[in-house]
């Protein structure tokens, strides 16, 4: 082969971008190199950066700095606001890539089969975030007109979505949230957020930064009952063998047995409840019921028969997100996640030629963001394993300028890696009229223009 190899990345958040880096970093074993499209939905790249991380996580949104120095690579193009398959389908990216890698993450909710989870005011946490996070395609409205929320989760989604929830709009008014959402938080009747967990202390999920974060504000009073501190024999041998979830066990520890404060909102994580019914009245929520759970000695709990109905106006369920299925590709519905092995696509028993997995599509929605670089390496090991024993069917128009032609011939108005710098220049110029980092622009037709689409 005398071309570089063709790799198509279908979605450019941080999984795409890390197999791209992936790839580049192994070029040697692809001589006489690789040329990398990324293909993403939206009109900006970044993915779960841009629209899945809270805007209070600067922290967290830094790792855009490192995707950047790989999305600018001469060896990559983005084709931004390209929808797969509506825009590009799986035959025409073989027609010109030598490999499709799927990158495309997980969006919606992973749903919770429980009575009255569909009532008005009952909310997949996505959606919110969705919302909170500037994305396109969801409404511009939120109703925040609950006085006490149930979180149902125990997460870091569902922290971040308490936090939200609880917080001031004038504390997000420094971030990047657009006026849509500022006017929204602004309208935020809540007054009480209640988190509940059906296990405890030791066996929740979230990261021991982002609990700690909830006590940093100076209107959230974050609540404890000295009744949910309670361990069994599988309890200690988590605490003692994973650091994280000691440092998670210890400041919920502290945090019941300090003093109420007088913090004006109160954010409630109970522990030990499970949630078995959204409770409504003339189709809207009025209530959450659960029933208290014991430790079994193994980590693990079971019911006790004891239920208590919470007085809430508003449910929002964070038990995990869920991935769309992907026309052309198996889809197993049950983890959500394409079938694969180590990364290769895999139909019945037979690996489907040339197509990837990584990311959460792969593994599904689980770890962290830095958990992304090795499904990536997996994924792009097998990749080059397959292209050195020949096993990868040649494209039929390898030449970088037929897929091109192929998009404008069909009119999709596409962005590119120059367009996003026009936008992400664009946003940063809206923020420091107002003294800000930036200010996300969300309507799509706005995005496009600014990216000079």
């Amino acid at each position: 082969m005398t071309r570089p190899v063709r790799v198509a990345i279908v979605g450019a958040g941080p999984a795409g971008i890390y197999a791209a880096d992936a790839l580049l970093k192994s070029e040697c074993a692809l001589d006489p190199g690789v040329s990398i499209d990324l293909f993403e939905r939206m009109p900006a790249p970044f993915g779960l950066i841009r629209y899945g991380v809270a805007p209070d996580h600067p922290r967290i949104k830094g790792i855009v700095t490192a995707l950047h120095q790989v999305l600018d690579k001469p060896q990559l193009r983005l084709f931004g606001n390209v929808d797969y398959p509506h825009d590009i389908g799986l035959d025409d990216l073989r027609s010109f890539y030598d490999a499709v890698i799927f990158s495309t993450g997980a969006e919606a909710d992973r749903p919770l089969d429980i009575p009255g989870i569909d009532l008005d005011g009952s909310y997949g946490a996505a959606d919110f975030v969705s919302w909170y996070d500037g994305h396109p395609e969801v409404p511009r409205t939120w109703p925040l007109t609950a006085e006490k929320v149930a979180v149902l989760g125990v997460g870091n989604v569902a922290l971040d979505v308490a936090r939200m929830l609880a917080k001031t709009a004038d504390e997000l008014l420094s971030t990047e949230i657009p006026a849509n959402v500022y006017e929204g938080l602004k309208a935020n009747k809540a007054l009480e957020v209640h988190v509940f967990g059906r296990r405890g202390p030791a066996q929740a999920k979230f990261s021991p930064m982002e609990l700690r974060e909830l006590d940093h504000s100076p209107n959230i009073e974050v609540i404890v009952n000295p009744e949910d501190i309670e361990y069994d024999a599988g309890s200690v041998e988590t605490r003692r063998g994973n650091k994280q979830a000691n440092m998670v066990a210890s400041t919920l520890e502290n945090w019941a047995i300090r003093d109420v404060g007088d913090r004006p909102h109160k954010l409630f994580l109970h522990f030990f409840e499970s949630p078995v019914e959204v409770l409504g009245d003339d189709g809207s929520v009025v209530g959450l019921r659960t029933e208290r759970t014991e430790l079994d000695g193994t980590g693990n709990v079971r019911g006790t028969g004891r239920f208590t109905d919470w007085d809430v106006q508003s449910v929002y369920r964070a038990v995990g997100y869920y991935s769309d299925e992907l026309p052309k590709l198996p889809f197993d519905p049950t983890s959500g996640t394409v079938p694969h092995v180590a990364g290769r696509v895999v139909e019945g028993a037979e690996p489907m030629p040339s197509v990837y997995v990584t990311g959460w599509i792969k593994r599904g929605p689980i770890g962290l963001i830095g958990h992304t670089k090795g499904d990536a390496n997996e994924t792009v090991a097998c990749l080059l394993e397959d292209r050195a024993a020949g096993l990868l069917p040649a494209p039929t128009q390898p030449d970088p300028d037929a897929v091109v032609a192929f998009l404008e011939a069909r009119g999709v108005r596409y962005t590119t890696r120059e367009g996003w710098h026009r936008l992400d220049a664009h946003e940063q110029a809206l923020g420091a009229e107002q003294g800000r980092e930036r200010i996300k622009v969300v309507d799509r037709g706005a995005m496009l223009e600014a990216s000079g689409a």
